[in-house]
Protein backbone atom coordinates (compact mmCIF):
# COMPACT_ATOMS: atom_id res chain seq x y z
CA UNK A 1 0.00 0.00 0.00
CA UNK A 2 1.35 3.51 -0.89
CA UNK A 3 1.91 5.92 1.51
CA UNK A 4 -0.43 9.52 1.70
CA UNK A 5 1.21 11.82 -0.76
CA UNK A 6 -0.10 15.62 0.03
CA UNK A 7 -0.55 18.07 -3.02
CA UNK A 8 3.56 19.31 -2.86
CA UNK A 9 4.31 15.56 -3.00
CA UNK A 10 4.91 15.39 0.86
CA UNK A 11 4.03 12.64 3.12
CA UNK A 12 1.68 12.33 6.39
CA UNK A 13 4.96 11.85 8.11
CA UNK A 14 6.70 14.99 6.87
CA UNK A 15 3.48 16.95 7.97
CA UNK A 16 3.79 15.83 10.95
CA UNK A 17 7.27 16.74 11.50
CA UNK A 18 6.59 19.96 10.22
CA UNK A 19 3.60 20.60 12.03
CA UNK A 20 6.06 19.70 15.81
CA UNK A 21 8.73 22.28 14.71
CA UNK A 22 6.11 24.73 14.95
CA UNK A 23 5.24 24.40 18.19
CA UNK A 24 7.66 26.55 20.28
CA UNK A 25 10.36 24.61 22.20
CA UNK A 26 8.67 25.75 25.76
CA UNK A 27 6.03 24.40 25.05
CA UNK A 28 7.88 20.66 24.90
CA UNK A 29 10.11 21.67 28.03
CA UNK A 30 6.73 22.26 30.29
CA UNK A 31 5.37 18.79 29.17
CA UNK A 32 8.45 17.05 29.78
CA UNK A 33 8.59 18.52 33.18
CA UNK A 34 4.98 17.43 33.88
CA UNK A 35 5.90 13.59 32.64
CA UNK A 36 8.75 14.26 35.58
CA UNK A 37 6.76 15.63 38.57
CA UNK A 38 4.31 12.69 37.63
CA UNK A 39 6.72 10.08 37.50
CA UNK A 40 8.62 11.75 40.85
CA UNK A 41 4.87 12.11 42.82
CA UNK A 42 4.24 8.51 41.76
CA UNK A 43 8.00 6.95 42.68
CA UNK A 44 8.16 9.24 46.00
CA UNK A 45 4.47 7.93 46.38
CA UNK A 46 3.65 11.20 47.70
CA UNK A 47 0.01 12.26 48.77
CA UNK A 48 -0.32 16.00 49.07
CA UNK A 49 -3.10 16.17 46.65
CA UNK A 50 -5.26 13.33 48.09
CA UNK A 51 -5.00 14.99 51.18
CA UNK A 52 -6.17 18.49 49.68
CA UNK A 53 -9.18 16.78 48.03
CA UNK A 54 -10.21 15.80 51.71
CA UNK A 55 -9.66 19.04 52.77
CA UNK A 56 -6.70 18.53 54.77
CA UNK A 57 -8.22 16.49 56.99
CA UNK A 58 -5.60 13.51 56.83
CA UNK A 59 -6.90 9.97 56.87
CA UNK A 60 -8.95 8.25 59.56
CA UNK A 61 -7.19 5.84 62.18
CA UNK A 62 -8.35 2.60 61.71
CA UNK A 63 -9.10 0.04 64.71
CA UNK A 64 -8.69 -3.55 64.83
CA UNK A 65 -9.79 -5.11 67.95
CA UNK A 66 -11.66 -7.96 69.74
CA UNK A 67 -15.20 -7.11 70.53
CA UNK A 68 -15.50 -8.19 73.76
CA UNK A 69 -11.99 -6.92 74.50
CA UNK A 70 -11.84 -4.79 77.94
CA UNK A 71 -8.76 -3.05 77.22
CA UNK A 72 -10.01 -1.64 73.71
CA UNK A 73 -13.72 -0.18 76.03
CA UNK A 74 -12.11 0.66 79.08
CA UNK A 75 -8.34 1.98 78.19
CA UNK A 76 -8.36 2.37 73.99
CA UNK A 77 -11.71 4.53 74.32
CA UNK A 78 -10.22 7.28 76.45
CA UNK A 79 -6.94 8.08 73.97
CA UNK A 80 -8.68 10.74 71.74
CA UNK A 81 -5.74 10.60 69.28
CA UNK A 82 -6.79 7.24 67.80
CA UNK A 83 -10.24 8.46 67.33
CA UNK A 84 -9.09 11.12 65.16
CA UNK A 85 -7.41 12.10 62.10
CA UNK A 86 -3.46 11.89 61.14
CA UNK A 87 -2.24 14.46 58.91
CA UNK A 88 1.26 14.61 57.31
CA UNK A 89 2.91 18.04 57.28
CA UNK A 90 2.58 19.11 53.69
CA UNK A 91 6.24 19.51 52.59
CA UNK A 92 6.64 15.96 53.78
CA UNK A 93 3.46 14.28 52.31
CA UNK A 94 5.37 11.30 51.47
CA UNK A 95 6.32 8.02 53.30
CA UNK A 96 10.02 8.35 51.56
CA UNK A 97 10.58 11.93 52.66
CA UNK A 98 8.99 11.27 56.07
CA UNK A 99 11.27 8.50 56.78
CA UNK A 100 14.68 10.18 54.84
CA UNK A 101 13.28 13.57 57.21
CA UNK A 102 13.56 11.33 60.66
CA UNK A 103 16.80 9.66 60.07
CA UNK A 104 18.44 13.01 58.78
CA UNK A 105 17.20 15.44 61.26
CA UNK A 106 14.06 14.60 63.10
CA UNK A 107 13.90 17.71 65.28
CA UNK A 108 14.43 15.69 68.61
CA UNK A 109 13.90 18.19 72.20
CA UNK A 110 17.16 18.92 73.87
CA UNK A 111 17.61 16.82 77.48
CA UNK A 112 20.45 14.75 78.92
CA UNK A 113 20.39 11.23 79.79
CA UNK A 114 21.53 9.79 82.65
CA UNK A 115 24.07 6.58 82.01
CA UNK A 116 24.15 2.95 84.09
CA UNK A 117 25.59 0.06 82.69
CA UNK A 118 24.18 -3.22 82.90
CA UNK A 119 26.63 -6.39 83.14
CA UNK A 120 24.34 -9.86 82.24
CA UNK A 121 24.87 -13.55 82.79
CA UNK A 122 26.92 -14.20 79.61
CA UNK A 123 29.29 -11.26 80.37
CA UNK A 124 27.75 -8.54 77.75
CA UNK A 125 27.11 -5.13 78.41
CA UNK A 126 23.95 -3.31 78.00
CA UNK A 127 23.71 0.74 78.19
CA UNK A 128 20.84 2.12 80.10
CA UNK A 129 20.03 5.41 79.84
CA UNK A 130 17.86 7.43 82.38
CA UNK A 131 15.58 10.21 82.37
CA UNK A 132 13.69 11.05 85.43
CA UNK A 133 10.61 13.31 85.65
CA UNK A 134 12.61 14.83 88.32
CA UNK A 135 14.92 15.83 86.01
CA UNK A 136 12.68 17.97 83.35
CA UNK A 137 11.62 19.63 87.03
CA UNK A 138 14.06 20.81 88.11
CA UNK A 139 15.70 23.98 86.16
CA UNK A 140 19.77 22.91 86.84
CA UNK A 141 19.57 19.30 86.20
CA UNK A 142 23.54 18.98 86.90
CA UNK A 143 22.36 19.77 90.60
CA UNK A 144 19.83 17.85 90.79
CA UNK A 145 20.82 14.74 93.18
CA UNK A 146 17.04 13.06 93.22
CA UNK A 147 17.46 9.53 92.57
CA UNK A 148 14.84 6.72 92.59
CA UNK A 149 13.62 5.10 96.03
CA UNK A 150 13.01 1.51 95.99
CA UNK A 151 9.37 2.03 97.14
CA UNK A 152 8.52 4.35 94.28
CA UNK A 153 5.20 3.87 92.85
CA UNK A 154 6.27 6.28 89.95
CA UNK A 155 5.54 4.35 86.91
CA UNK A 156 8.59 2.61 84.50
CA UNK A 157 9.06 2.85 81.21
CA UNK A 158 11.53 0.76 79.06
CA UNK A 159 12.15 1.30 75.98
CA UNK A 160 13.55 -1.07 73.29
CA UNK A 161 15.18 1.18 69.96
CA UNK A 162 14.98 -0.14 66.15
CA UNK A 163 17.86 -1.37 64.41
CA UNK A 164 21.28 0.15 64.66
CA UNK A 165 19.39 3.17 67.04
CA UNK A 166 20.16 4.08 70.66
CA UNK A 167 18.84 6.49 72.69
CA UNK A 168 19.94 9.22 70.73
CA UNK A 169 17.96 8.46 67.80
CA UNK A 170 15.20 11.31 67.36
CA UNK A 171 12.15 9.54 67.47
CA UNK A 172 13.35 7.59 70.81
CA UNK A 173 13.87 10.86 72.31
CA UNK A 174 10.46 12.39 71.51
CA UNK A 175 9.37 9.49 73.60
CA UNK A 176 11.36 9.69 76.36
CA UNK A 177 10.81 13.37 76.40
CA UNK A 178 6.92 13.01 76.61
CA UNK A 179 6.49 10.41 78.74
CA UNK A 180 8.83 12.22 81.13
CA UNK A 181 6.95 14.87 80.88
CA UNK A 182 3.73 13.43 82.17
CA UNK A 183 5.76 12.60 85.28
CA UNK A 184 7.17 9.18 84.30
CA UNK A 185 10.32 7.47 84.72
CA UNK A 186 11.80 6.29 81.40
CA UNK A 187 14.70 4.22 80.40
CA UNK A 188 16.08 3.56 77.19
CA UNK A 189 17.75 -0.16 76.96
CA UNK A 190 20.17 -0.09 74.35
CA UNK A 191 21.23 -2.56 72.01
CA UNK A 192 24.36 -4.83 72.86
CA UNK A 193 27.04 -2.73 71.04
CA UNK A 194 25.62 0.44 70.65
CA UNK A 195 25.60 3.88 72.42
CA UNK A 196 28.85 3.91 72.60
CA UNK A 197 29.36 0.89 74.38
CA UNK A 198 31.68 -2.12 73.38
CA UNK A 199 30.80 -6.08 73.04
CA UNK A 200 32.37 -7.53 75.75
CA UNK A 201 30.66 -10.68 75.18
CA UNK A 202 30.03 -13.46 71.75
CA UNK A 203 26.83 -12.62 72.00
CA UNK A 204 25.18 -10.23 69.64
CA UNK A 205 21.55 -8.86 69.38
CA UNK A 206 19.03 -9.34 66.29
CA UNK A 207 15.25 -9.30 65.84
CA UNK A 208 14.59 -11.77 68.00
CA UNK A 209 17.32 -11.66 70.60
CA UNK A 210 14.68 -11.51 74.17
CA UNK A 211 16.79 -12.54 76.33
CA UNK A 212 18.78 -8.89 77.13
CA UNK A 213 14.99 -7.65 77.63
CA UNK A 214 14.42 -9.99 79.89
CA UNK A 215 17.02 -9.56 82.25
CA UNK A 216 16.27 -5.83 82.18
CA UNK A 217 12.93 -6.38 82.73
CA UNK A 218 13.12 -8.23 86.01
CA UNK A 219 16.11 -6.98 87.01
CA UNK A 220 13.98 -3.51 87.23
CA UNK A 221 11.02 -5.53 88.33
CA UNK A 222 13.14 -6.37 91.10
CA UNK A 223 14.93 -3.04 92.05
CA UNK A 224 12.02 -1.07 92.01
CA UNK A 225 9.24 -3.51 92.65
CA UNK A 226 6.52 -0.75 93.39
CA UNK A 227 6.93 1.03 90.15
CA UNK A 228 3.95 -0.12 87.33
CA UNK A 229 6.45 -1.50 84.32
CA UNK A 230 5.80 -0.51 80.61
CA UNK A 231 7.58 -0.69 77.24
CA UNK A 232 7.85 0.42 74.04
CA UNK A 233 9.17 -1.03 71.68
CA UNK A 234 10.01 0.65 67.76
CA UNK A 235 10.55 -1.11 64.63
CA UNK A 236 13.11 -4.32 65.46
CA UNK A 237 12.35 -3.13 68.92
CA UNK A 238 8.81 -3.57 68.75
CA UNK A 239 9.62 -7.21 67.14
CA UNK A 240 11.49 -7.99 70.37
CA UNK A 241 8.77 -6.63 72.44
CA UNK A 242 5.93 -8.41 71.00
CA UNK A 243 8.02 -11.78 70.88
CA UNK A 244 9.08 -11.23 74.63
CA UNK A 245 5.21 -10.62 76.10
CA UNK A 246 4.38 -14.17 73.66
CA UNK A 247 7.51 -15.78 75.11
CA UNK A 248 6.75 -14.97 79.05
CA UNK A 249 2.52 -15.16 78.92
CA UNK A 250 1.16 -14.05 82.31
CA UNK A 251 4.44 -14.45 84.06
CA UNK A 252 5.62 -11.31 82.90
CA UNK A 253 6.23 -8.08 85.68
CA UNK A 254 5.09 -6.04 82.75
CA UNK A 255 1.99 -4.39 82.82
CA UNK A 256 1.28 -2.91 79.52
CA UNK A 257 3.23 -2.39 76.46
CA UNK A 258 2.70 -0.67 72.85
CA UNK A 259 4.46 -1.48 69.55
CA UNK A 260 5.56 0.92 66.56
CA UNK A 261 5.88 -0.11 63.31
CA UNK A 262 6.75 -3.34 63.80
CA UNK A 263 7.94 -5.88 60.82
CA UNK A 264 6.03 -8.26 62.60
CA UNK A 265 6.87 -11.12 59.71
CA UNK A 266 10.46 -11.24 59.13
CA UNK A 267 10.24 -13.42 56.17
CA UNK A 268 7.56 -11.18 54.34
CA UNK A 269 9.60 -8.04 55.28
CA UNK A 270 12.72 -9.03 54.03
CA UNK A 271 10.67 -10.44 50.45
CA UNK A 272 9.07 -6.77 50.20
CA UNK A 273 12.49 -4.80 50.60
CA UNK A 274 14.09 -6.38 47.69
CA UNK A 275 10.96 -5.64 45.40
CA UNK A 276 11.08 -2.34 43.72
CA UNK A 277 14.03 -0.29 43.25
CA UNK A 278 13.06 1.79 46.51
CA UNK A 279 12.97 -0.65 48.72
CA UNK A 280 15.88 -1.98 46.91
CA UNK A 281 17.67 1.38 48.16
CA UNK A 282 16.44 1.29 52.03
CA UNK A 283 17.86 -2.76 51.87
CA UNK A 284 20.99 -1.16 50.60
CA UNK A 285 21.08 1.65 53.23
CA UNK A 286 20.00 -0.90 56.33
CA UNK A 287 23.17 -3.04 55.20
CA UNK A 288 25.36 -0.40 55.26
CA UNK A 289 24.52 0.56 58.82
CA UNK A 290 24.67 -3.14 59.88
CA UNK A 291 28.34 -3.18 58.31
CA UNK A 292 29.11 0.09 60.14
CA UNK A 293 28.05 -1.70 63.09
CA UNK A 294 29.88 -4.80 62.80
CA UNK A 295 32.52 -2.81 61.86
CA UNK A 296 32.84 -1.14 65.58
CA UNK A 297 33.41 -4.27 66.72
CA UNK A 298 35.20 -6.22 63.96
CA UNK A 299 37.49 -8.14 66.51
CA UNK A 300 35.07 -9.87 68.11
CA UNK A 301 33.27 -10.37 64.76
CA UNK A 302 36.35 -11.39 62.84
CA UNK A 303 36.95 -14.29 65.51
CA UNK A 304 33.10 -16.17 65.04
CA UNK A 305 32.09 -15.54 61.63
CA UNK A 306 33.61 -14.50 57.69
CA UNK A 307 34.80 -10.93 57.98
CA UNK A 308 35.25 -10.41 54.50
CA UNK A 309 31.93 -12.27 53.49
CA UNK A 310 30.37 -9.93 56.07
CA UNK A 311 32.06 -6.46 54.39
CA UNK A 312 30.83 -7.44 51.26
CA UNK A 313 27.43 -7.55 52.31
CA UNK A 314 25.22 -5.50 50.06
CA UNK A 315 21.67 -6.89 51.97
CA UNK A 316 20.13 -7.58 54.66
CA UNK A 317 19.83 -10.77 53.99
CA UNK A 318 23.69 -11.59 53.04
CA UNK A 319 24.37 -9.67 56.33
CA UNK A 320 22.31 -12.35 58.32
CA UNK A 321 23.33 -14.70 56.09
CA UNK A 322 27.21 -13.89 57.20
CA UNK A 323 27.00 -12.86 60.28
CA UNK A 324 23.44 -13.30 62.02
CA UNK A 325 22.83 -17.20 61.52
CA UNK A 326 26.34 -17.78 62.15
CA UNK A 327 27.43 -15.81 65.81
CA UNK A 328 23.41 -16.80 66.77
CA UNK A 329 23.82 -20.48 65.33
CA UNK A 330 20.66 -20.48 62.94
CA UNK A 331 20.82 -23.46 60.19
CA UNK A 332 18.97 -21.02 57.06
CA UNK A 333 18.48 -17.41 56.98
CA UNK A 334 14.54 -18.11 56.65
CA UNK A 335 14.70 -19.93 59.44
CA UNK A 336 16.15 -17.08 61.69
CA UNK A 337 13.12 -14.77 60.13
CA UNK A 338 10.56 -17.61 60.52
CA UNK A 339 11.71 -18.58 64.13
CA UNK A 340 12.15 -14.94 65.73
CA UNK A 341 8.79 -13.16 63.79
CA UNK A 342 6.89 -11.61 66.24
CA UNK A 343 3.15 -12.81 64.52
CA UNK A 344 4.21 -16.43 65.85
CA UNK A 345 3.88 -15.42 69.48
CA UNK A 346 0.79 -12.95 69.43
CA UNK A 347 -1.64 -15.40 70.37
CA UNK A 348 0.16 -16.10 73.85
CA UNK A 349 0.34 -12.26 74.48
CA UNK A 350 -1.41 -11.51 78.23
CA UNK A 351 -0.63 -7.83 78.32
CA UNK A 352 -2.39 -5.23 77.21
CA UNK A 353 -0.76 -4.28 73.88
CA UNK A 354 -0.97 -0.70 71.54
CA UNK A 355 0.22 -1.75 68.10
CA UNK A 356 0.42 1.21 65.93
CA UNK A 357 1.45 1.40 62.30
CA UNK A 358 1.40 2.96 59.09
CA UNK A 359 0.09 1.16 55.98
CA UNK A 360 2.66 3.25 53.87
CA UNK A 361 5.54 1.75 55.69
CA UNK A 362 8.45 1.78 53.43
CA UNK A 363 9.96 -1.02 55.28
CA UNK A 364 7.23 -2.70 57.20
CA UNK A 365 4.80 -3.98 54.60
CA UNK A 366 1.48 -3.65 55.28
CA UNK A 367 1.81 -7.51 54.02
CA UNK A 368 3.33 -8.70 57.23
CA UNK A 369 0.40 -7.03 59.48
CA UNK A 370 -1.20 -9.96 62.02
CA UNK A 371 -5.06 -8.54 61.06
CA UNK A 372 -6.80 -11.83 62.45
CA UNK A 373 -4.20 -12.45 65.28
CA UNK A 374 -4.70 -9.25 66.75
CA UNK A 375 -8.48 -9.09 66.44
CA UNK A 376 -8.41 -13.02 68.31
CA UNK A 377 -6.41 -11.29 71.15
CA UNK A 378 -8.47 -9.74 73.38
CA UNK A 379 -5.12 -7.53 74.59
CA UNK A 380 -4.37 -6.24 72.22
CA UNK A 381 -6.10 -3.15 69.81
CA UNK A 382 -4.04 -2.70 66.34
CA UNK A 383 -4.17 1.11 65.38
CA UNK A 384 -3.51 1.66 61.38
CA UNK A 385 -3.33 4.79 59.51
CA UNK A 386 -2.89 5.41 55.69
CA UNK A 387 0.24 7.74 56.23
CA UNK A 388 3.37 7.98 58.21
CA UNK A 389 6.19 6.30 57.17
CA UNK A 390 8.42 4.19 59.02
CA UNK A 391 8.43 5.94 62.96
CA UNK A 392 8.07 9.07 61.48
CA UNK A 393 4.23 10.39 61.52
CA UNK A 394 5.46 13.88 61.19
CA UNK A 395 2.36 16.52 61.97
CA UNK A 396 2.25 20.19 62.07
CA UNK A 397 3.85 22.81 59.45
CA UNK A 398 6.77 22.48 61.17
CA UNK A 399 6.99 19.04 61.74
CA UNK A 400 8.41 19.30 64.93
CA UNK A 401 5.91 16.41 66.63
CA UNK A 402 5.52 12.78 66.15
CA UNK A 403 1.38 11.60 65.89
CA UNK A 404 2.39 8.06 67.35
CA UNK A 405 3.75 9.56 70.29
CA UNK A 406 0.52 11.44 71.13
CA UNK A 407 -1.37 7.60 70.92
CA UNK A 408 0.83 5.99 73.25
CA UNK A 409 1.11 7.99 76.20
CA UNK A 410 -2.52 8.14 75.95
CA UNK A 411 -2.68 4.61 76.08
CA UNK A 412 -0.36 4.21 79.04
CA UNK A 413 -1.31 6.53 80.74
CA UNK A 414 -5.49 5.51 80.86
CA UNK A 415 -4.05 1.94 81.08
CA UNK A 416 -1.82 3.15 84.47
CA UNK A 417 -5.46 4.79 85.45
CA UNK A 418 -7.37 1.70 85.08
CA UNK A 419 -7.68 -1.15 86.91
CA UNK A 420 -6.64 -3.56 83.34
CA UNK A 421 -3.17 -3.58 83.95
CA UNK A 422 -1.57 -6.55 83.68
CA UNK A 423 -0.61 -8.32 87.38
CA UNK A 424 2.15 -10.95 87.47
CA UNK A 425 1.35 -14.23 87.97
CA UNK A 426 3.49 -15.87 90.43
CA UNK A 427 5.70 -18.80 89.29
CA UNK A 428 6.26 -22.38 90.69
CA UNK A 429 9.55 -22.55 88.64
CA UNK A 430 10.40 -18.72 89.43
CA UNK A 431 11.98 -15.71 86.86
CA UNK A 432 14.79 -15.34 85.22
CA UNK A 433 16.55 -14.19 87.98
CA UNK A 434 19.05 -10.95 87.24
CA UNK A 435 20.72 -10.88 90.75
CA UNK A 436 23.23 -13.20 89.37
CA UNK A 437 23.89 -10.93 86.59
CA UNK A 438 24.10 -7.58 88.65
CA UNK A 439 25.53 -4.35 88.06
CA UNK A 440 27.88 -5.38 91.25
CA UNK A 441 29.61 -7.76 89.65
CA UNK A 442 31.47 -5.89 86.89
CA UNK A 443 31.13 -2.21 88.13
CA UNK A 444 34.58 -0.83 86.35
CA UNK A 445 34.20 0.50 82.93
CA UNK A 446 37.55 1.60 80.87
CA UNK A 447 37.79 3.92 77.65
CA UNK A 448 39.23 1.85 75.22
CA UNK A 449 41.76 3.94 72.01
CA UNK A 450 38.86 3.83 70.09
CA UNK A 451 36.14 5.45 71.96
CA UNK A 452 34.46 2.69 73.04
CA UNK A 453 33.25 1.95 76.39
CA UNK A 454 34.55 -1.51 77.93
CA UNK A 455 33.46 -3.58 81.11
CA UNK A 456 36.06 -4.63 83.33
CA UNK A 457 35.92 -7.56 85.91
CA UNK A 458 36.24 -7.33 89.25
CA UNK A 459 40.03 -8.31 89.19
CA UNK A 460 39.93 -4.51 90.94
CA UNK A 461 41.73 -3.22 95.04
CA UNK A 462 37.96 -3.68 96.30
CA UNK A 463 38.04 -7.03 96.36
CA UNK A 464 38.99 -7.57 99.47
CA UNK A 465 35.13 -8.17 100.81
CA UNK A 466 33.88 -4.33 101.34
CA UNK A 467 31.61 -2.58 99.69
CA UNK A 468 33.01 -1.35 96.21
CA UNK A 469 33.49 2.13 95.06
CA UNK A 470 30.84 3.15 92.57
CA UNK A 471 30.52 5.44 89.98
CA UNK A 472 28.27 6.54 88.07
CA UNK A 473 28.78 6.66 84.12
CA UNK A 474 26.82 9.31 83.12
CA UNK A 475 26.35 10.39 79.51
CA UNK A 476 25.68 13.62 77.34
CA UNK A 477 23.96 13.16 74.08
CA UNK A 478 23.53 16.91 73.10
CA UNK A 479 25.08 17.42 69.61
CA UNK A 480 26.20 13.94 69.27
CA UNK A 481 29.55 14.57 72.11
CA UNK A 482 29.38 11.89 74.60
CA UNK A 483 30.59 13.10 78.03
CA UNK A 484 31.74 10.60 80.80
CA UNK A 485 31.77 12.52 84.36
CA UNK A 486 33.44 10.55 87.28
CA UNK A 487 31.61 10.47 90.83
CA UNK A 488 32.19 8.35 93.48
CA UNK A 489 29.08 7.83 95.14
CA UNK A 490 27.38 4.73 95.93
CA UNK A 491 23.78 3.60 95.68
CA UNK A 492 21.19 5.18 93.29
CA UNK A 493 21.67 7.00 89.91
CA UNK A 494 23.45 10.22 89.89
CA UNK A 495 23.23 13.53 88.25
CA UNK A 496 24.94 14.61 84.95
CA UNK A 497 27.93 16.42 84.97
CA UNK A 498 28.50 18.82 82.12
CA UNK A 499 31.08 17.99 79.06
CA UNK A 500 33.96 19.74 79.84
CA UNK A 501 34.32 17.51 83.07
CA UNK A 502 33.17 14.30 80.93
CA UNK A 503 35.82 15.42 78.19
CA UNK A 504 38.79 15.48 80.43
CA UNK A 505 38.51 12.27 82.19
CA UNK A 506 38.13 10.56 78.89
CA UNK A 507 41.06 12.19 78.04
CA UNK A 508 42.86 11.09 81.46
CA UNK A 509 41.27 7.39 80.92
CA UNK A 510 39.57 7.56 84.05
CA UNK A 511 38.21 4.31 85.32
CA UNK A 512 34.72 4.79 86.24
CA UNK A 513 32.16 2.35 87.31
CA UNK A 514 28.21 1.88 87.57
CA UNK A 515 25.98 1.06 90.39
CA UNK A 516 24.75 -2.16 91.04
CA UNK A 517 20.97 -3.13 92.87
CA UNK A 518 20.74 -3.35 96.64
CA UNK A 519 21.72 -6.17 98.95
CA UNK A 520 24.28 -8.01 96.21
CA UNK A 521 27.15 -8.07 98.40
CA UNK A 522 24.98 -9.65 101.20
CA UNK A 523 23.93 -12.08 98.63
CA UNK A 524 27.43 -12.62 97.88
CA UNK A 525 28.41 -13.52 101.44
CA UNK A 526 25.72 -16.50 102.23
CA UNK A 527 27.20 -19.52 103.20
CA UNK A 528 27.07 -22.65 100.30
CA UNK A 529 24.56 -24.12 102.27
CA UNK A 530 21.85 -21.58 101.66
CA UNK A 531 22.22 -21.71 97.79
CA UNK A 532 21.69 -24.90 98.13
CA UNK A 533 18.62 -24.92 100.17
CA UNK A 534 17.65 -22.14 97.75
CA UNK A 535 18.22 -24.50 94.23
CA UNK A 536 16.22 -27.23 96.05
CA UNK A 537 13.25 -25.63 97.20
CA UNK A 538 11.87 -24.91 93.53
CA UNK A 539 12.81 -29.25 92.66
CA UNK A 540 10.42 -29.84 96.22
CA UNK A 541 7.91 -27.70 95.04
CA UNK A 542 7.81 -28.63 91.59
CA UNK A 543 7.51 -32.73 93.21
CA UNK A 544 4.86 -31.70 94.84
CA UNK A 545 3.16 -30.37 92.31
CA UNK A 546 3.14 -33.14 90.21
CA UNK A 547 1.82 -35.42 92.81
CA UNK A 548 -1.05 -33.35 93.68
CA UNK A 549 -1.97 -33.13 90.23
CA UNK A 550 -1.40 -37.01 89.23
CA UNK A 551 -2.71 -38.09 92.45
CA UNK A 552 -5.82 -38.85 91.34
CA UNK A 553 -4.68 -40.22 87.78
CA UNK A 554 -2.76 -42.66 88.93
CA UNK A 555 -6.08 -44.42 90.91
CA UNK A 556 -8.30 -43.53 88.38
CA UNK A 557 -5.75 -45.97 85.92
CA UNK A 558 -5.20 -48.32 88.77
CA UNK A 559 -9.36 -48.79 88.70
CA UNK A 560 -9.32 -49.24 84.92
CA UNK A 561 -6.35 -51.92 84.96
CA UNK A 562 -8.62 -53.81 87.34
CA UNK A 563 -11.78 -53.57 86.05
CA UNK A 564 -10.23 -54.39 82.12
CA UNK A 565 -8.19 -57.03 83.31
CA UNK A 566 -10.07 -59.74 85.60
CA UNK A 567 -11.83 -61.31 82.93
CA UNK A 568 -8.57 -62.43 80.93
CA UNK A 569 -6.99 -63.56 84.43
CA UNK A 570 -9.89 -65.40 85.28
CA UNK A 571 -10.05 -66.86 82.10
CA UNK A 572 -5.84 -67.49 82.16
CA UNK A 573 -6.75 -69.53 85.67
CA UNK A 574 -9.73 -71.47 84.31
CA UNK A 575 -7.31 -72.89 81.95
CA UNK A 576 -4.12 -73.39 84.02
CA UNK A 577 -5.79 -75.09 87.37
CA UNK A 578 -8.16 -76.51 84.98
CA UNK A 579 -7.12 -80.47 85.25
CA UNK A 580 -6.43 -79.79 89.00
CA UNK A 581 -10.17 -78.51 90.16
CA UNK A 582 -11.69 -81.31 87.71
CA UNK A 583 -9.79 -83.64 90.22
CA UNK A 584 -10.92 -82.14 93.11
CA UNK A 585 -14.28 -82.28 91.87
CA UNK A 586 -14.07 -85.99 91.41
CA UNK A 587 -12.53 -87.05 94.69
CA UNK A 588 -15.54 -85.47 96.29
CA UNK A 589 -18.24 -87.31 94.68
CA UNK A 590 -19.84 -90.27 96.70
CA UNK A 591 -18.89 -93.97 95.07
CA UNK A 592 -21.29 -95.97 94.27
CA UNK A 593 -21.79 -98.67 95.45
Amino acid sequence: MEAAVSSDGESAGELVLRAAALVPWTSYALAALALAAALLYRFLELHFLGDLLRGLRGGRVALTFHPESQVYHRVASKCRSLYGRYLATPWLASPHLQTLFLSISGRPPSFTYRRQLYNVRDGGTIALDWLLASDLEAEDVDSCDESISRDDSTPLLVVIPGLTSDSSAAYVKHLVFSMASKGWNVVVSNHRGLGGISITSDCFYNAGWTEDMREVVNFLHQKYPEAPLFTVGTSIGANIVVKYLGEEGESTPVAGAASICSPWDLLVTNRFISRKLVQRLYDRALAIGLKGYAKLHQPVLARLANWEAITSSSSIREFDRHATCVVAKYETVDTFYRKCSSANYIGNVSVPLLCISALDDPLCTREAIPWDECRANKNIVLATTPNGGHLAFFEGLTAGRLWWVRPVSEFLCALHDSSYMHRQKAQEHGLHSSLESSIDKTPYVNFMEDGMVAAVTNDGPDNDGSLHNQIVGEIELNDGMVAIQQNEHTGEIQNESDSGVGEKNNSEGNVTSVQGHEGNHKQQEEPDANNIRDAIVPVRRSINQITRSQGKSVWLLAYIAVVTSWPLLGALGYFLFRKRFSNSMLAKKPKKL
